[in-house]
């Protein structure tokens, strides 16, 4: 099984999520956007063997400390999907928009498709490419847990933002409803930011993309 611990990062409360292999206790790290000691703290403290660093997407609080983090732990980094080279082409621009100084760009050693799988200890993670918040976004499942780790596609009780370039609210929209919530309704979700919550509870009441709205693809 796959068990997790969340640590917000970064001004932005961000989710990064440690996610490690019950049997071997390899870990990865997911979206380390920041707060790099804080991280590194709770790996320790829970006595992991960190083996890579997952990102979702290509924003600064998701992964500007993941080049950094990845050369002092000696681990690779996969993902996102190539769509957002972009991105993290301009990741200094993005912290020099925020005043952050601390962040940089990085060259993932996998970056991650549609269908892929993430091998964690004796675990593996499938890899669902979800653009619409960015065009690269991808969200990691692991089915035997019912846990996925959506980053900023969906939150509880709203949607990523796709007022960014080259996002685009209609794929939003598809990716969720077409890509996440045929998974089924018990799929525990931890999202980018805020707390928890289930796929089936959001179809039921998220006002944004919930069974109750008819303008989607």
């Amino acid at each position: 099984m796959i068990h997790y611990q969340i640590i917000p990062v970064t001004p932005f409360e961000q989710n990064c999520t440690l996610l490690w292999c019950a049997q071997t206790l390899a870990a990865a790290i997911v979206d380390p956007g920041g707060d790099l000691e804080r991280i590194e703290q709770a790996i320790q403290k829970a006595t992991l063997k960190p083996s890579k660093i997952l990102v979702t997407h290509g924003h600064l609080d998701h992964c500007g400390g993941a080049g950094r983090l990845a050369e002092r732990l000696g681990i690779p980094i996969e993902g996102p999907h190539s769509d957002d080279l972009f991105w993290i082409e301009g990741m200094q621009n993005q912290g020099q928009s925020f005043g952050w100084n601390d962040v940089s760009s990085f060259t993932p050693q996998r970056w991650l498709n549609d269908g892929d799988q993430v091998s964690l200890g004796e675990q593996s993670l499938q890899v669902i490419h979800c653009p619409g918040h960015t065009p690269g976004h991808v969200v990691f499942y692991h089915a035997a847990s019912q846990l996925a780790q959506v980053g900023d596609v969906l939150f509880q009780g709203s949607i990523g933002r796709t007022d960014f370039p080259r996002g685009d609210h209609a794929t939003l929209l598809h990716s969720i409803r077409h890509k996440l919530f045929p998974l089924g309704d018990a799929v525990q979700f931890i999202p980018g930011h805020g707390p928890m919550s289930s796929f089936g509870a959001e179809r039921k009441t998220n006002p944004y993309c919930g069974d109750g709205v008819r303008s989607y693809n």
